[in-house]
């Protein structure tokens, strides 16, 4: 390789860390007591939660309370820029109807051992509805107090004024030929005048409906009209990683393969996975995962909400020859864990067994993770621990942004999806 293609490679990869950064992650839980949080559209676990603004589109919330008594759970909106920024707007600008919702819907657990209420509802309800497009978190609290907030959901409304053509590529660049995915595409405007689309028409792209390491802040290729190219082999490239470890927590009687035993005596019981390691260095084979999402699910046939049980599940990681990393921390990386690099994701090294540990309660589900390794002293140094691979199947979602000189906030109008293994679009408005 010429002292051009060295240069011209080193400078694709700069750009593409320069356009990787962290984003601010809307989805948080603040409560020890609140866990198994799903929301998403209505009968579709799998989905990102998108509300076609002024249509029949229906959102699920669940969650459950660990304390096992009734308490008062309101919701409400927050209209957000699209890096997930308060606007400093009224509510009553952005919400038609009341601005808090109280959720009625609750059971007690049944058939569980383990002891817990179960709350639900179905967004958007007739008297509380968000009238404009954008980013929105759903804040859910405590006795209709804001400051006692439990937890918070990404929402996306939007107002389709764009359609948007995407496809997966193989990347050019030598060094991430191999393990990375490039994403091309165009966005033609409907009904908008984008006199500066520069300007004026932001677009995001997330990998598997993350938003920890979504990408951004990029201008068009060309402009051609009202469309906008977006084909630099520079911008919209991510790591392949490879087909997520799995957890099958659908029935704690009938344990699965990555299970090594339990404890049924206790409550919850205590579930102990076999030792997971290092698989960077082994080969890509594909199988059919969730992308990095838990399902509620179950085996038996039971309403998995308010009848499955819990499980204090405890994870171990064995590093190359029993050693903790030097000056880095390991993470565990999934919807499981909201996808949040803090002290509820870190794995402890014990000594005494040469590999990190962790537990985390669960419920009956089908659970996907991975592993992350996070340099001390560059938290932007991450590396992935299953590898990266060009073959892995992985969902792309494509936002479009539109925000003219007279508007406030940001608008939501355009989203597709991608699967990199069948080329087809999930969905496109």
């Amino acid at each position: 390789m010429n002292l051009f293609k060295i240069t011209v490679s080193c400078i694709s990869i700069l750009c593409i860390a320069l356009s990787t950064h962290a984003h601010p992650n809307p989805n948080h839980i603040f409560s020890p007591t609140i866990h198994t949080v799903r929301f998403h559209m209505y009968g579709n676990q799998e989905s990102m939660p998108v509300y076609k603004l002024n249509s029949a589109d229906r959102l699920e919330l669940h969650f459950d309370d660990m304390d096992a008594r009734v308490k008062s759970y309101y919701y409400t909106y927050q209209l957000c820029d699209y890096n997930w920024q308060p606007v400093n707007l009224s509510s009553f600008d952005y919400i038609k109807g009341f601005t808090q919702q109280r959720i009625s819907t609750y059971r007690f657990s049944s058939i569980a051992f383990t002891r817990y209420t179960h709350y639900q509802a179905i967004l958007p309800e007739a008297n509380a509805i968000p009238s404009r497009s954008g980013n929105y978190i759903v804040k859910v609290f405590l006795d209709g107090d804001t400051s006692k907030t439990v937890f918070t959901r990404a929402l996306l409304v939007l107002n389709p004024k764009a359609t948007v053509g995407v496809q997966v590529l193989q990347p050019f660049t030598p060094q991430l030929y191999k393990s990375h995915q490039r994403i091309k595409f165009n966005v033609k405007l409907e009904g908008i005048d984008a006199f500066d689309a520069n300007r004026q028409v932001k677009v995001m792209v997330l990998q598997n409906y993350r938003w920890d390491n979504a990408q951004d802040n990029v201008l068009p290729t060309f402009v051609r009209g009202n469309v906008l190219e977006y084909n630099s082999e520079n911008n919209f490239v991510f790591p392949g990683n490879k087909e997520w470890r799995w957890l099958d927590l659908r029935s704690l009687r009938l344990l699965s393969e990555r299970i090594d035993g339990a404890d049924n005596k206790k409550n919850p019981v205590e579930i102990f996975m076999k030792p997971d390691m290092d698989l960077s260095g082994s080969r890509y084979i594909f199988y059919q995962d969730v992308n990095g999402l838990y399902l509620s699910t179950t085996y038996e046939s039971i309403n998995p909400y308010w009848q499955g049980d819990y499980g204090n599940v405890h994870f171990l990681f064995v590093p190359p020859g029993q050693q903790p990393y030097k000056n880095k921390e390991l993470y565990m990386l999934g919807q499981l864990t909201d996808y949040q690099l803090n002290d509820k994701s870190r794995m402890q090294f014990n000594s005494s067994k040469g590999a990190y540990e962790r537990t985390q309660l669960l419920k009956q589900g089908y659970y996907n993770y991975t592993y992350l390794l996070v340099d001390n002293d560059d938290a932007g140094n991450i590396t992935q621990l299953d590898g990266n691979y060009w073959e892995t199947e992985n969902v792309y979602t494509v936002l479009v942004y539109y925000k003219s000189f007279t508007d406030q906030s940001d608008q939501l109008i355009g989203v597709a999806s991608i699967n990199t293994r069948t080329d087809k679009a999930g969905f496109s408005f």
